[in-house]
């Protein structure tokens, strides 16, 4: 594996590997943002909080986490190609149980799992991109991983674009607009068709599954495992069935890496992946609502357009900016985090839409750099994990976005919007409120805004022909939206705190550097393993 093939991939298909893989998260971007354009549709046909909408468009990321883990642990001892069959079969079944969906009583279960099953897909082929990537291109990481996600906020243009068309000029409805990703699904397929795939370093040399799980460790499983047994306990009603279920995930890692710790350095990594997959996966999954409610859903989308357009030119950037400009991943992250939250807390006063450009442009920027970095980060340092400890932070960012990001972002809206109207007019209120509590982690239950009064309350404004009392939910809407951003500001804030002290780490070391293969495969120190 040491001679150059292709440029700078060390295999002769290198290339074509990299723009399948593109291709794959390309599509799962497209979906993303056909989903996000249609949640003013679900709210209007069948009565959703932003709560309930939330957690649908969490299951667009739970699902993912066992897609891309469960896909992690087995790839390199089943092939990359069973896996992309598998995805394949997995983004057509979710079209099926999606457009299952037909009345107010059986939508949200019908919604929830197409999401989960589509995100399952889109975790499998993650789960080969990443350290397919990763291996073929060990010379440039942080280069061809950011170039192959790239694709994502193109597929969040593409699909944005497609969603008005299908949904403005061409008139679908929401099946219809959705149905759009089986197209770059069936791309990918003939993309992937007949390729040879190479194996991770690791696997190469014969490392064994409990040899690439003792970076990840205990420190690592305890991570993982809180946030799946958050997922189990929901879905199976039972929050101490869901810990039980998570414990054992953490003594089986344990029991398979003989009870190692692992590093620390990846449990600090998967720990900012979760705050990553909240701010980034989240946001974006409610920002087009957002900048809906606040100028027009055209400027709304818009707006997404413009922010997924400047993450997918940046994203080529990354070798300039790394070689030319002297960054490392570590001080372009923390540079990211910083801008990040410049922007979000820029975008909770926007009053313009050329303020929204500017302000939601700032955002962008930052955001841009997180995930594909951090995955260079993991795979730079942690050589023997093979794909194993990239995916599980893969698994560990995304669960985090379906659990936290998503549906957090919408309990704060709700929260924050009723709390608005509530102290303007109690009355409105009181006759606007939905029939059912908004409740997310540990935080006190909240009437949000009923999702049918709030949809045609906007409706009624947008043609002028608003009552006193639905111009009254409109503005609550709109305050519970800026309160939100500002809220979501504080988690890019955290996250440049923590690559503050990794960098300051790593200087003290002497530098951030590639770690190679057999400086750590016969060291039994734990602190190599830092």
């Amino acid at each position: 594996m040491s001679s150059q093939h292709n440029s700078d991939g060390i295999v002769p298909n290198a290339k074509r590997l990299l723009w399948a893989g593109f291709m794959a998260i390309l599509a799962a971007g497209v979906g993303f943002a056909l989903r996000g354009g249609i949640f003013g549709l679900w709210a209007k046909e069948y009565g959703f909080t932003a709560t309930q909408l939330g957690a649908i468009g969490g299951a667009g990321f739970t699902g993912f986490c066992f897609g891309i883990i469960i896909g992690g642990v087995i790839v390199d001892k089943l092939g990359y190609g069973k896996l992309v069959a598998l995805a394949l079969v997995g983004h057509i079944l979710s079209a099926v149980v999606t457009f299952g969906a037909s009345t107010p009583e059986n939508a949200y279960s019908f919604l929830y799992w197409g999401m989960f099953i589509f995100a399952y897909a889109n975790g499998t082929l993650e789960a080969v991109a990443n350290p397919l990537v990763a291996t073929v291109f060990p010379q440039k990481r942080m280069h061809y991983l950011n170039i192959l996600h790239a694709s994502w906020p193109l597929g969040m243009v593409i699909g944005a674009f497609a969603s008005y068309v299908l949904g403005t000029t061409v008139g679908l409805g929401w099946k219809g607009q959705l149905a759009f990703y089986l197209v770059p699904t069936v791309a990918y397929a003939v993309m992937f068709m007949g390729q040879h795939f190479p194996k991770s370093e690791a696997a190469e040399k014969g490392a064994s599954l409990g040899e690439m799980f003792k970076d990840v460790g205990i420190l690592g499983a305890l991570v993982a495992g809180y946030l799946l047994s958050v997922f189990l306990g929901g879905v199976l009603g039972s929050q101490n069935i869901g810990f039980a279920i998570g414990g054992a995930l953490v003594i089986a890692v344990g029991l398979m890496t003989r009870f190692s710790m692992g590093s620390i350095l990846l449990f600090v990594l998967f720990v900012t992946h979760a705050l990553v997959g909240a701010v980034e996966l989240g946001t974006d999954g409610w920002i087009e609502s957002i900048t809906g409610n606040l100028f027009t859903a055209e400027q709304g989308k818009g707006l997404f357009i413009w922010t997924s357009a400047i993450m997918f030119g940046l994203r080529f950037c990354a070798h300039f900016i790394e070689t030319r400009l002297g960054f490392t991943p570590i001080s372009l992250l923390l540079t990211s985090a910083v801008t990040a939250a410049v922007g979000l807390t820029l975008a909770s006063g926007m009053q313009t839409f050329s303020i929204a450009l500017a302000a939601l442009g700032i955002y962008a920027l930052g955001k841009t750099f997180f995930w594909p970095t951090m995955l260079a980060v993991v795979g730079d340092r942690f050589p023997r994990s093979g794909a194993v400890a990239m995916s599980i932070m893969g698994g560990v960012g995304m669960l985090s976005a379906g659990l936290l990001g998503g549906p957090g972002l919408g309990y704060s809206k709700d929260r924050y919007a009723s709390e608005a109207l509530k102290a303007e007019n109690p009355a409105v209120y009181e006759s606007a409120k939905a029939a059912t509590e908004s409740k997310f982690l540990f935080l006190d239950g909240v009437f949000a805004i009923d999702g049918k009064k709030l949809e045609e309350a906007k409706t009624a404004v947008k043609e002028d022909k608003a009552s006193e009392e639905q111009k009254a939910i409109v503005k609550a809407n709109q305050a519970g939206d800026r309160a939100t951003l500002k809220a979501d500001s504080f988690i890019p804030m955290t996250m440049a705190a923590i690559y503050l002290c990794l960098l300051i780490f790593f200087k003290s070391i002497g530098g951030y550097r590639t770690v190679k293969l057999e400086e750590v495969s016969h060291s039994k120190d734990f602190a190599a393993k830092v």
